[in-house]
């Protein structure tokens, strides 16, 4: 079963949704079997790479919000965070464009790497004053963190173009399924379940997605025909003087 996620590394409810559903996923009994893949989404893709700003002030420009509302909700979301194990910064981050993180997030998954470097990613931005988006040094860091040739890093933050396609690719197909917000999971692209959810209701999708599977039934035939396998190909014997 394939488990997909849209989520964004700037989204602190897909920081928080991701350990609830990790929770979930980890007491799944069929866990083994179940194939997650982190999909690409940007909160802010107008954004030009560099243009940082506090994480505060973008709350009250973008939402309407005073001061005083945002700093509220940047405290509720430190508790829901410390919640699921998370630390979490309400104060002093910054916010800024994320797709280099998710061009480098595809050439993670292409080297069986995307998990490691997802959970990094996650806890720089949120737990971690130092910013993820000032300068390439630090994804550098990080992606070399998760287990990725450095030489290889710096080539694709070089070239913008790198998985570029992919990322849009992935956005294109969140908004084709009616997505638009994140986090956003797909479960064997029949069931979706928005939001932070609690970990009991990622535990409910998981068990209805898997139960919904529908096996193989293989068809009565009369005889076995030839076939191909890791043993071979078996030949069909030839009466002598046939």
């Amino acid at each position: 079963m394939r488990v997909e996620i849209w989520s964004d590394i700037a989204c602190p409810w897909c920081y928080v949704g991701k350990a609830r559903f990790d929770k979930a996923l980890d007491a799944f009994p069929h866990r083994d079997e179940v194939e997650v893949v982190h999909r690409s989404f940007e909160l802010d893709p107008g954004r030009a790479k560099g243009d940082t700003v506090a994480v505060l002030t973008m709350l009250t420009r973008k939402y309407g919000m005073t001061e005083e509302q945002a700093r509220a909700g940047e405290r509720d979301l430190g508790a829901q965070a410390a919640g699921e194990g998370l630390d979490y910064l309400t104060e002093g981050r910054d916010h800024g464009n994320t797709f280099d993180m998710h061009r480098l997030l595809h050439l993670a998954r292409e080297r069986g790497k995307q998990e490691e470097l997802l959970a990094l990613l996650y806890r720089a931005n949120f737990a971690d004053p130092r910013s993820v988006f000032a300068d390439d040094e630090r994804l550098v860091e990080l992606a070399v963190a998760a287990g990725l040739d450095e030489t290889e890093v710096r080539e694709l933050l070089a070239d913008q173009a790198r998985y570029a396609e992919q990322v849009r690719a992935d956005e294109r197909e969140a908004a084709e399924l009616g997505a638009n917000g994140v986090p956003f999971f797909v479960l064997d692209r029949t069931y979706g379940v928005s939001g932070a959810q609690p970990p009991e209701v990622f535990t409910q999708a998981l068990e209805q997605a898997w139960s919904a599977r529908t096996p193989l039934t293989p068809i009565t035939t009369p005889a076995t025909a030839e076939a191909c396998g890791p043993e071979g190909c078996a030949v069909p014997e030839r009466e002598i003087g046939a």
